[in-house]
């Protein structure tokens, strides 16, 4: 076959199939021709730019600073926001929750395991925004941070998991103990209770988990729940360059774990189990948490984070 005759009949192919919305095996079919065929002249006709292929990104949509984000610190997806200012932490987390439920109703799935931290503002709203998803079997709703502590606080983390378990059409877990507790003694005392040890014992079985990403300095949620560390703690975390937890682990500007005598007051999901799960999401944005998110990722905690466009700018700059 000539040049020209091979050109014409990839241009008659491509017409027929972006043109008059025909499949490969009816274009076969109608031509005579094997699918395999078609199939070949189809990435001929991509080669020679006989068929051109471009993608519009709407306003307000980041694809290419989501793809940056997932080469730079080998994440498997990212998603970006858009957002009007980088210090408005109520509207930067009302969109976070938004992109962050939508996410999860595409994602969750029969047999889910859905390990949910109990204090993090922005997983409230995330919960806020979520919409009843067609029921799966078998899926369960775990609190994966102690969520006992101030009455009314309390009472918020059981509605918040509970609420979580109804829109997705599962069971609700509860962890019944504090995010924090006085002692590695206490904790231990803790650890060997029936019903934390049932939660806990789940903990290697959670598949997709939300988390929030902490500043040292608590949100006003986590602050009311009682579940936090002193002034004086925490200015040992300092000391030992914490910029940021997740389940109440810290961790340094590089990632690396932050050890001190408080890891042994902390009733969560451990940094390494976090890690293994299959889809570990992070729900963070805004400028206070930034040293937070960036040593998150240094540290791989998390394979999928939901942020905003000036977050996710200077994450990619560095």
């Amino acid at each position: 076959m000539g040049q020209i005759d091979e050109l014409r009949l990839m241009a008659r192919i491509a017409r027929m199939y972006y043109e008059r919305d025909m499949s490969q095996s009816t274009i076969a079919e109608q031509l005579g021709m094997s699918q395999a065929t078609v199939s070949r002249l189809f990435k001929r006709a991509r080669q020679e730019g006989v068929i051109r292929i471009s993608v519009s990104v709407p306003q307000g949509v980041y694809s290419e600073l989501e793809e940056q984000l997932i080469d730079r610190y080998q994440l498997r997806d990212a998603i970006v926001v858009d957002s009007i200012r980088s210090d408005d932490d109520k509207v930067i987390m009302r969109e976070l929750g938004a992109a962050a439920s939508y996410y999860v109703e595409s994602v969750v799935k029969q047999n889910d395991v859905i390990g949910l931290s109990s204090w993090s503002s922005t997983l409230l709203a995330v919960v806020d925004a979520l919409h009843p998803v067609p029921r799966k079997a078998e899926i369960r709703v775990l609190q994966i941070l102690g969520g006992v502590g101030n009455p009314s606080a309390e009472t918020h983390a059981n509605r918040l998991t509970a609420r979580f378990a109804d829109l997705v059409g599962g069971t609700a877990v509860f962890l019944p103990a504090p995010g924090v507790v006085g002692s590695e003694a206490a904790r231990q005392v803790l650890l060997d209770d029936v019903y934390v040890r049932q939660a806990l014992e789940l903990f290697d079985q959670v598949t997709l988990a939300l988390v929030g990403i902490g500043a040292i300095q608590p949100s006003s949620l986590l602050a009311a729940s009682g579940n936090i560390f002193s002034e004086e703690e925490l200015l040992l975390l300092k000391s030992n360059n914490a910029v940021g937890d997740i389940l109440l682990h810290f961790f340094d500007n590089d990632g690396n774990p932050v050890k001190t005598i408080l890891e042994d007051r902390v009733v969560s999901m451990s940094l390494e189990q976090l890690r293994k799960v299959d889809r570990a999401i992070a729900v963070a944005g805004g400028r206070r948490k930034f040293e937070a998110i960036r040593g998150a990722l240094r540290g791989r905690w998390i394979n999928i984070l939901i942020t905003d466009r000036f977050t996710a700018e200077g994450l990619v700059k560095e």
